[in-house]
């Protein structure tokens, strides 16, 4: 074990690499520090910024995610490599990108959550596709659609689907022969849902365009500004090898990925993940948290690799692979969390209830098959590099 655990960490500092010194974290950094530039007078040009009305507009939802994603970048970096930089600089900068990066991702986390509990709901009713908009089908479009007026439609068409059943049945298309359309308690779960959730997309949109016109954000812009053409390295980074320092997170994320429970997630099914769900404590399920934190390390390993390799960095399937399976496992558990959420909203009628609890238990058993799939590619990853 110790000798693959070598082999890993001689993979990641790459053995044939020419010399590496903090010079190569300083151009990483000014790099990042220039994307974050771009992606910042994109986004105030396509009316994302504070007194922009075009914050749900393509061009700047995608200035929207490289702000993030350079700022991810930069924080992670100053996190890996801290001994080679001011410390009082990075100590006080850090914080304020992590900061930035979580609040710009609230409202993209709420509507892709929303999009994958409302997909869920369409699976678990049966319908292999999406219904296209009809007369009798109004509840599934408005509600995939995600708009405020969709709660009050889908209300409107479960009440008529309860009433007449022959004929939303006869108006709406029938992608399954039995179970084309949501049943009443599914579509008042989705009802609900998309209320709960189109809010917590609204107000998440409104505290991110609070942040981009705060002086606090404007602080950040302008350390970032600095950072992209004078990087505060310490006297000896110049001459100091990176590298250990990198390898140092890789062993961080090799002894968190020794202590989750491989054993249980490389089986199909694990009770003990439905124990706590619909409880009525509201805090994070108990077995997520350690696979959150692999989540974190798998970013920041990937991020000391694109540091030691620059833009040659090698795209390594395997990683990439158990990366994508800890992001489903992230989404898939939030989501969870949002349908025992809405479960426990207060009168809310049995089918919704029941119609929640199913939903809720379908994101668990999604976690398990992310836990599956992300030991199986580590444990490809660990053979493979193990034997090279």
């Amino acid at each position: 074990m110790a000798q693959q655990h070598h082999d890993l960490t001689e993979s990641a500092a790459g053995p044939a690499a020419l010399p590496v010194t903090g010079e190569a974290l300083a151009g990483y950094l000014r790099g990042q520090a220039t994307e974050f530039l771009r992606a910042l007078r994109l986004h105030r040009e396509t009316g994302g910024g504070p007194n922009g009305s075009g914050g749900g507009t393509a061009d700047a939802v995608d200035a929207a995610r490289a702000l993030r994603r350079s700022a991810r970048r930069i924080s992670g970096s100053l996190h890996t490599f801290r001994p080679l930089l001011d410390p009082d600089w990075s100590e006080e900068i850090r914080p304020e990108l992590a900061w930035l990066s979580g609040t710009l991702a609230l409202e993209h986390a709420c509507e892709s959550r929303l999009d994958r509990l409302l997909l869920a709901l369409h699976r678990l009713s049966g319908a292999t596709t999406v219904p296209t908009q009809t007369a009798g089908a109004g509840t599934a479009t408005a509600v995939s659609a995600g708009t405020p007026s969709s709660t009050a439609t889908a209300a409107a068409a479960a009440t008529a689907q309860k009433a007449s059943p022959q004929r939303a049945t006869a108006t709406a298309p029938r992608p399954t022969p039995d179970r084309g359309n949501l049943t009443v308690g599914a579509a008042k779960a989705g009802a609900l849902l998309d209320r709960q959730l189109t809010l917590a997309r609204t107000r998440a949109h409104s505290t991110a365009l609070q942040a981009l016109g705060s002086s606090r954000f404007h602080a950040v812009a302008d350390k970032v500004a600095v950072l992209a053409s004078e990087v505060p390295l310490t006297p000896h980074a110049a001459t100091t090898d990176p590298r250990p320092l990198a390898a140092a997170a890789e062993e961080r994320l090799t002894d968190a990925v020794a202590a989750l429970p491989l054993v249980t997630a490389g089986h199909p099914y694990n009770a003990e993940a439905l124990i706590h769900g619909l409880s009525p404590d509201p805090a994070p399920h108990p077995q997520d948290a350690p696979w959150h934190q692999v989540r974190l390390l798998l970013r920041l390993h990937r991020y000391a690799l694109e540091v030691l390799h620059g833009g040659d960095a090698p795209l390594d399937v395997r990683l990439l692979s158990a990366g994508q399976a800890l992001d489903r496992h992230r989404d898939a558990s939030e989501a969870a969390a949002a349908a025992a959420q809405a479960a426990r909203t207060p009168r809310i009628a049995p089918a919704t209830a029941y119609a929640l609890g199913v939903l809720h238990a379908d994101q668990r058993h999604e976690v398990e098959a992310a836990r599956y799939a992300f030991q199986r590619s580590w444990q490809k990853q660990t053979i493979g590099t193990g034997t090279a």
